[in-house]
């Protein structure tokens, strides 16, 4: 979450690597999968707002590019 409140308030994702965040949203996406195959709330909420934020962060990265 800091960094997607700093990428927001200087509307600048320079700090963020592209390569490193989609690597990081498909691993999550992964483990959020396996969440569900295994019906584990906690790995299933916790992978879910993992994705939700690092998606708000990706969308930044490519609106203020």
């Amino acid at each position: 979450m800091p960094q997607m409140f700093k990428t927001w308030r200087t509307k600048s994702a320079k700090d963020v690597s592209l390569v490193t965040l989609i690597t990081f949203i498909t691993g999550v996406f992964l483990w959020l999968i396996y969440g569900i195959y295994l019906q584990s709330l906690p790995i299933i909420l916790a992978n879910s707002v993992t994705l939700v934020f690092n998606f708000i962060i990706l969308w930044l990265k490519i609106r203020y590019r």
